[in-house]
């Protein structure tokens, strides 16, 4: 209640009505309540029974001695959840109210929660009273979801919008085994001291849940906890506000999906019937009431909701054409062919008449050979049903390999119109003894939808050397065919070289702002460039005189500030930026680094994105992109700046956290993220980069150690938790 009381609504299934009770031990409370819930343990064996010090005693007096199995029946035990504003929590069995278990500061966030009833901590820390003040517990669920060994689960939502999440379990220590005064002098059994005993053996341990809330949240405010046992197949509760979550239960696993397409989310609740099977409903902040239904084509139980699309083959890249929503996809299939049709394709034929007359025999050409056929399918998302249709597919030439394939905008000096095509890379895979080779084609895509051609090819011509990137460039097409990269323009039906760059060995990537390009090596690192249209020149304006093996390079914008990144080999990012004015480039002739970090795995793409705008950020720096690598061994990751006292404060916490917070099998984190060289001379370039997933681990501290921690590096805890926030909500497109 708003005065800080509590009352128990009591239905009566005879007459219907309700009835409100106020049990007496709340009568005359000293303290006020600031949340309350109810749980019903329920199934043949409700669960918090095996919690209880006499739960052995009980379970033996409840089976029965004929075997009739009558403790399969349905059983189910009340109890009722309290919070006070001083952060003390208990468990009260209903409709006696006697107190079964209780926490002295549920609002910590300890990473374990013991009864506190004849517990002595001596290492307990009191909270100060202006923060003891400030924060409590405004909302509490508990409940226990279907599955054979299924284990509760205690939820509290904080007035900062803290989310505490607590699994149960028993526990089965020494301490279990001490008998109480259960038993009477000559042995026998007095039930009357084994229905006062306590939940003594029950324990909730602390998991983390990757939910950013962050707002002020009133006692006063509606329930936001809606707990549901069947929305499409799923079970787990829905957390409204302004950033509103949903928190599914797989395998006792937590799987949260945050959703943000409608904005805030007021009120949210199931619906089953023949027109919405296992639905639900939802107002957003605006008033509109949705009826909805999750999409039976995703698969939940990831980090990400996950749909698998059957290709037959093997994914090797994949673009976006945002005008007609079509994803271009390079997809290499597995085709077993006679070694004597392979060979009499192969273009080298005096090396197919020497293997006939040496060392193949006519047994040995009537054998089977498995080649990889390239082919570039043009895929298209049905909304309606989800499922995903090929409107196109376009085959490659014998021992061609489709490697690179971009949407790209280019301007036709004949029409003088821009016009938008799918560019293609290829070359031709045939031993070292023929020359490399490749081919650059080019396809338009028709407007019509009800086209049975959706794209079609426009321009094809053979280079030498394999085609390992295009990109377009203020209208011209740039091309890197191995070592030679060339920038040719658009006639309407032919491509004309107007600048070329030699590059040191082999081009493996190419990127584009504006008028500057950044292209990285096989060998020899990055170099950036500069396009100059009076003149026609590709300048070379720094590179990185080190040896490094790229994999993948990509822009960092952070405002006005241009960054370049890239990969390596020996799984590590940098970051470079160019700087003529400062001493150490050399007169500019090379690139500075900024930062330098140790991933842990090979990055082979970035992916360039806006970061969303937050009330943290600047209104200079609006102009803000991050960067989304995949890795080989099939992870996501993000790269984000921040601004300059954000990240010196969050490094300050960093740092404290390296010897605050216990490490996988006590592994040091800061070794682990240094720049690996692999006997490389290299020189150790600044510490500019945070690892957030070592920050993350500050919310799962105890409020008394963040407030203590917080403290040691000159900050408060609300400002690192909002410093939290404005890069969740930054990067919310993850």
């Amino acid at each position: 209640m708003v005065d800080g009381t509590i009352q128990l609504l009591v239905g009566d299934h005879s007459t219907c009505a309700l009835s409100i009770s106020v049990p007496s031990i709340f009568t005359n409370l000293s303290e006020k309540v600031s949340a309350c819930t109810l749980y019903r343990d329920r199934g043949p064996e409700p669960w918090l029974r095996k919690t209880r010090s006499d739960a052995w005693l009980s379970s033996g007096i409840a089976e029965p001695i004929d075997g009739s199995g009558s403790s399969s029946q349905e059983q189910s035990d009340i109890y009722c959840i309290i919070c006070y504003e001083s952060g003390k929590l208990e468990i009260f069995e209903v409709p006696s109210f006697r107190c079964v278990f209780s926490v002295e500061s549920f609002l910590s966030g300890e990473a374990l929660l013991v009864d506190a009833k004849g517990r002595q901590d001596d290492t307990k820390v009191s909270l100060k009273k202006e923060v003891a003040d400030s924060i409590r517990v405004v909302e509490l669920a508990m409940h226990r979801w279907s599955g054979q060994f299924s284990r509760p689960f205690l939820f509290g939502l904080l007035n900062d919008g803290t989310f505490l999440c607590y699994h149960a379990y028993c526990y089965e220590g020494l301490e279990s085994n001490v008998k109480d005064n259960s038993f009477s002098p000559a042995g026998s059994v007095d039930l009357a001291s084994a229905s006062d005993s306590r939940l003594k053996n029950l324990r909730f341990h602390r998991i983390s849940v990757d939910i950013t809330l962050r707002e002020d949240i009133s006692s006063l405010a509606r329930p936001r906890i809606t707990i549901f046992n069947n929305v499409g197949g799923y079970e787990g509760l829905f957390l409204s506000g302004t950033r509103p979550v949903w928190v599914m239960v797989c395998r006792q696993r937590f799987r949260v999906h945050p959703q943000l397409c409608d904005g805030p989310i007021e009120a949210f609740t199931v619906l089953h019937n023949v027109n919405c099977c296992h639905g639900l409903i939802y107002v957003t902040s605006q008033g509109f009431l949705k009826i909805c239904q999750l999409p039976e084509a995703y698969n939940y139980d990831n980090y990400w909701p996950v749909q698998k699309i059957p290709l037959h083959g093997t994914p090797h890249q994949v673009t976006y054409y945002a005008e007609q929503s079509l994803y271009p996809l390079i997809v290499s299939v597995p085709v077993v062919r006679p070694l004597n049709q392979v060979l009499s394709i192969m273009a080298d034929q005096d090396l197919v008449h020497h293997m006939d007359n040496d060392a193949t025999s006519a047994d040995d050409l009537q054998k089977t050979y498995t080649v990889e056929e390239f082919e570039v399918r043009v895929l298209e998302l049905e909304k309606p049903s989800g499922r995903w249709e090929t409107r196109s597919t376009i085959p490659m030439q014998s021992f061609e390999n489709a490697l690179t394939v971009r949407i790209v905008t280019l301007h036709n000096t004949t029409t003088k119109e821009n016009e938008t095509l799918m560019a293609i890379g290829t070359a031709y895979v045939q031993g070292e003894d023929v020359a490399a080779r490749g081919r650059v084609l080019l396809f338009s895509f028709t407007k019509s939808e009800n086209s049975q051609n959706l794209v079609t090819e426009v321009y094809s011509k053979e280079s030498k050397g394999a085609v390992s990137a295009v990109a377009s460039l203020q209208g011209h097409l740039l091309i890197a065919a191995g070592p030679k990269i060339t920038l040719s323009k658009w006639t309407g039906s032919e491509l004309t070289a107007v600048a070329f760059y030699d590059a040191p060995l082999h081009v493996v990537s190419l990127n584009i702002v504006k008028n500057f390009v950044l292209f990285g090596d096989i060998h020899k690192s990055v170099y950036f460039l500069s396009w100059k249209e009076q003149g026609s020149q590709l300048t070379l304006l720094a590179k990185d005189f080190g040896s490094l093996d790229c994999f993948a390079t990509e822009f960092l914008i952070d405002g006005s500030t241009l960054n370049l990144a890239v990969s390596d080999s020996d799984k590590n990012l940098q970051i470079f930026y160019y700087a003529p004015k400062m001493v150490e480039s050399w007169k500019g002739q090379k690139l500075l680094s900024r930062a330098e970090f140790h991933v842990g795995a090979h990055l082979t793409k970035f992916m360039r994105l806006q970061m969303l705008p937050s009330p943290g950020l600047a209104s200079e720096k609006t102009n803000r992109f991050a960067l989304l690598f995949g890795t080989l061994d099939g992870g996501i990751g993000c790269i984000a700046p921040i601004d300059e006292l954000t990240f010196r404060r969050l490094q300050s916490l960093q740092r404290k956290l390296v010897d605050a917070v216990p490490h996988v099998c006590g592994l040091n984190p800061r070794s682990f993220r240094q720049f690996k060289s692999n006997g490389k001379a290299h020189r150790p370039g600044p510490d500019n980069i945070i690892d957030f997933e070592l920050l993350a681990h500050y919310e799962m501290l105890s409020l008394e150690e963040q407030l203590d921690i917080a403290q040691q590096i000159g900050t408060t805890r609300a400002q690192i938790l909002s410093n939290f926030a404005d890069i969740s909500l930054g990067t919310s497109f993850l």
